[in-house]
């Protein structure tokens, strides 16, 4: 490998909804993360593999950082903290008007990191310059080490710059994956994600945030991938909304999911999905390592 080769673990952190995966997929340019509104859409870390000639980016989405109230959600920040451990570099982004970050440890562990850190104040389309000039002063006083770049991870402004500068930063070193790798997700991964997202978007209060999908089945043919999914509720009164009126609730889901999947592998979907009762699985120790939350 040339000596010049330049590789590392760019992981990014910050509270909930503040545009993480959205700025990943961008700079990966696949849509490897889920996005919605909704709090906690991101429950797992996913790295993003962006190569080029020279250099190897392996980014980190993790869940937004929490207060956690259940078993799962515990997992979720052992995901932070894991990125935390592994970065070569930190990205810590956050929405113009936060002045904290949730959990306060969490923070003072990362002011105290020896490695380059660069701040994203996100969302500036929705500002003006009086409260961004206020935000920079802010957190550059919070984290002097760190370089502060305003962007809109939804227009794209500062996004290229960023990325242009998190390559300046990488560390001398040979790739850690093979050239021709995007993520380290396997593709049941990202059906069980499609499906999730569908569910995040279609359904309200509890519903999205007690279900977790898995896949028992993914039969690639020439022209066409054959999955079968179980989404899995903590209740039988949460099965019965999410299979809706003669499973109407239940298809729409479906036809969603099967629409970003077919964009996502490039080929035609047959899908089929099935509800099952998975009593309080969010706070089962086992359920939780058998859906990958604990290892």
């Amino acid at each position: 490998m040339d000596e010049k080769h330049k590789a590392g673990f760019v992981s990014i952190v910050g509270n909930p909804n503040v545009g993480k995966s959205t700025l990943m997929n961008a700079w990966v340019g696949e849509r490897l993360s889920i996005i919605t509104p909704k709090a906690q859409t991101t429950r797992h870390r996913i790295l993003g593999i962006l190569n080029g000639e020279n250099f190897q980016m392996v980014l980190s989405d993790t869940p937004g950082v929490i207060q956690p109230n259940y078993a799962m959600q515990s997992s979720m920040m052992d995901f932070v903290k894991t990125a935390l451990e592994d970065a070569d570099i930190l990205v810590y982004m956050l929405e113009i008007g936060e002045t904290k970050m949730k959990d306060e440890q969490l923070f003072t562990k990362i002011k105290g990191l020896k490695i380059p850190m660069v701040v994203l104040i996100n969302k500036i389309d929705a500002s003006n310059p009086a409260a961004l000039d206020a935000a920079v002063a802010h957190w550059q006083t919070l984290l002097p080490q760190a370089t502060i770049f305003p962007i809109s991870a939804l227009t794209g402004f500062g996004v290229e710059d960023t990325l242009s500068h998190l390559k300046s930063l990488l560390p001398p070193s040979p790739p850690y994956f093979p050239k021709d790798q995007f993520t380290d997700k396997p593709e049941r991964f990202f059906v069980n994600e499609a499906i999730r997202e569908q569910i995040l978007e279609q359904y309200d209060k509890e519903i999205p945030y007690a279900v977790e999908v898995t896949t028992d089945a993914f039969v690639e043919e020439a022209a066409l991938i054959r999955i079968r999914s179980v989404i899995m509720v903590e209740r039988e009164s949460q099965k019965g909304i999410l299979i809706g009126h003669k499973g109407s609730a239940l298809k729409r889901v479906g036809v969603g999911a099967r629409k970003k999947l077919e964009v996502f592998f490039a080929k035609k979907i047959h899908l089929e999905l099935f509800v099952k009762v998975n009593k309080d699985w969010r706070s089962n120790e086992r359920q939780l390592k058998r859906f990958g939350y604990k290892y």
